[in-house]
């Protein structure tokens, strides 16, 4: 294949979403006008991407299995999401694990965790927390966020249905993570997109590190290398060759995983792109090390243990 992945490792794509708009489940992709969205416009988003979509965007390239996490369906029904999931997954093989959604400040979030963590291949939840707009706006306990009282009862839930959970949060919110991680052990927690590291700005990047430094502390706490994407850039190993080596400094290659954040980081480059760059970025590490990015971790973490139909 061009660009591959070094040494035609298998690749074991920790972060992708599955969608059917036929269903019309997803509001976020219905939207008019569309909601804020980190990439700009989300409308060429709006075709359904199914396991077909996502193995002609992944051809060339040795994919053995793929997580499936929660791509916000209709909050009324998270159940939903995760019968129709695994409807596909019988059918086609893929997904081979998925995050699924829960709202931890729910007075209903018992129940569905339990009914959740019922489903075969659910491995952990994803709810994103409120997220203050830069880091001089954070407001500590703030309604809906990692220090709200009502969400972390929610979050304590977690670990005796055996539940991880994948955290999206900008850096600023990473210390609130790490104390989460802290206070709840038992709990794996699983960064999405390396802490959201958009601007790339000396100061910015300076701050992004001392967070991620804070969170890596956390032995409970691996990282996803994904959705790395700028709005109005195109993606390339220089724009992002420093934020994937320090995040695998910080975390060591046995907590560090690569993923696709596909569909979603089509709207910034192909899988080949981003693969290929991922790829070049850490040509020197040992091949071990690259497995671990590429593969094991992912399978580790999610306890994906063959390769999904």
């Amino acid at each position: 294949m061009s660009g591959p992945a070094a040494d035609d490792l298998p690749i074991l794509d920790a972060h992708q979403h599955f969608w059917d708009l036929a269903l019309g489940r997803h509001p976020w992709l219905r939207a008019e006008p569309p909601g804020p969205f980190r990439y700009g416009d989300p409308r060429p988003l709006r075709r359904s991407y199914l396991p077909a979509d996502y193995l002609a965007d992944a051809r060339g390239h040795r994919l053995v299995g793929s997580v499936h996490v929660e791509a916000e369906w209709d909050p009324a029904d998270p159940i939903g999401e995760t019968r129709w999931v695994h409807e596909l997954a019988a059918r086609t093989g893929w997904p081979s694990a998925m995050v699924a959604q829960a709202w931890l400040d729910r007075d209903d979030v018992e129940e569905v965790l339990a009914r959740q963590a019922a489903f075969p291949l659910v491995r952990g939840i994803r709810h994103k927390p409120r997220a203050a707009a830069a880091p001089d706006r954070v407001v500590p306990g703030a309604p809906g966020s990692m220090s709200d009282p009502r969400w972390r009862a929610g979050y304590a839930r977690l670990a005796r249905h055996g539940l991880a959970f994948d955290l999206q949060a900008p850096w600023w919110h990473l210390a609130e993570a790490a104390a989460l991680a802290r206070d709840f052990p038992e709990t794996p927690i699983v960064l999405d997109h390396a802490g959201l590291p958009a601007d790339r700005s000396p100061d910015a990047l300076r701050g992004w590190e001392r967070a991620m430094a804070t969170l890596a502390a956390e032995p409970n706490v691996t990282v996803k290398i994904s959705g790395l994407g700028q709005p109005g850039r195109p993606w390339t190993v220089e724009g992002n060759r420093d934020v994937v080596r320090r995040t695998i400094a910080l975390f060591g290659a046995d907590r560090a995983m690569f993923a696709s954040n596909f569909p979603v980081d089509g709207l910034v480059a192909s899988f080949a792109t981003i693969y290929a760059g991922f790829a070049a970025i850490v040509a020197d590490l040992p091949r071990a090390d690259r497995r671990r990015l590429f593969h094991d971790t992912a399978a580790r973490v999610y306890r994906v243990r063959r390769p999904p139909g």
